[in-house]
């Protein structure tokens, strides 16, 4: 008997934060995430696996300089772009990673090669020796708008005080894509160019489960500041209490609740197995959009501290 097939679901986000100015305004925004929705929203009607979805909306994001994740990543304090991104495929929960890697266009396809190693997240030096392996051209992501930011920053020996003045506060960048197939395979994608100004070998969020996570339950992407999303262990906490038997928004209220009280400042999006989607965040702004296979829309004017819940 063949298996009945899914409405496809894709969700993406550009990060969270609190102002949109920097990046063009509104409207400048919802362009970028929308061509990414219908580029890749189309690929999971034409039978694409939820991981290859992933890989590919991530890529677009990546290389859009306006969010904070390969082309256009933030720069470290000695001056060096570090970048970091993970992948988990639901389907058979398998988590794989790259952590502080310079040097390539896309970090993501770094985490989908590793998703077939025997180790599966790698550090800044197994992650070179894994770019010369895969023989992956060399790629600088810096960009004028993030040289004179680390610029600005640098006159004032790196105590922040200039962050946001150039582009967007430090600390909350990130790219995510969150898929299910027409299969119902859920996947997980998180990619970051990290904190801007940090310490040097300070390790994201975005490669560890805190930040990315899926089973065949759920499929969540976090972004905002990544120590507080470590804390929380969010990706991770809404997509097993989904798992255990919440529906995804009662997780997501639950988990964000939390959150709050705490004074987290992040957001996330989600998907789960039903094709249920749930964005949430309680930070001013995520840069979110969706495709519910029959429009799109997207976060970008949502009230801080609420959620999206679409069933």
């Amino acid at each position: 008997m063949a298996s009945q097939q899914i409405q496809p679901k894709l969700v993406i986000h550009g990060g969270a934060g609190s102002c949109l100015q920097s990046k063009g305004g509104i409207e400048i925004v919802r362009k970028s995430l929308y061509k990414v929705l219908e580029e890749v929203y189309p690929l999971l009607k034409d039978g694409a696996s939820a991981v290859d979805a992933v890989v590919r909306g991530c890529q677009l994001l990546e290389d859009d300089p306006r969010f904070n994740a390969g082309t256009g990543s933030v720069v470290q304090s000695d001056g060096q772009i570090r970048m970091s991104a993970s992948l988990m495929d639901g389907f058979v929960q398998r988590f794989s990673g790259a952590i502080n890697v310079s040097r390539v266009q896309n970090p993501i396809e770094l985490a989908k090669f590793l998703q077939t190693s025997d180790d599966r997240v790698l550090s800044d030096y197994g992650s070179a020796e894994l770019l010369r392996e895969l023989q992956l051209p060399i790629y600088d992501p810096m960009t004028d708008l993030r040289l004179h930011e680390w610029m600005e920053e640098r006159k004032g020996n790196f105590n922040k005080a200039m962050a946001g003045v150039v582009a967007e506060p430090a600390g909350v960048g990130t790219i995510g894509v969150v898929a299910l197939d027409a299969q119902g395979r859920l996947a997980a994608g998180t990619s970051t160019g990290g904190k801007g100004f940090e310490r040097i070998g300070r390790v994201s969020d975005s490669a560890m489960p805190a930040g990315n996570y899926a089973t065949a339950n759920a499929a969540v992407s976090c972004t905002g500041i990544g120590e507080h999303i470590m804390d929380e262990c969010l990706a991770a906490k809404i997509v097993i209490r989904v798992t255990d038997g919440l529906s995804l928004k009662a997780a997501l209220e639950r988990s964000f609740a939390e959150a709050e009280a705490r004074q987290r400042d992040f957001g996330a999006i989600s998907i789960d197995a039903s094709g249920a989607i749930g964005c949430g965040k309680t930070s001013d702004v995520l840069l979110g959009a969706f495709h519910n296979g029959i429009q799109m829309g997207d976060t970008l004017e949502m009230s801080k501290g609420t959620l999206i819940f679409i069933a």
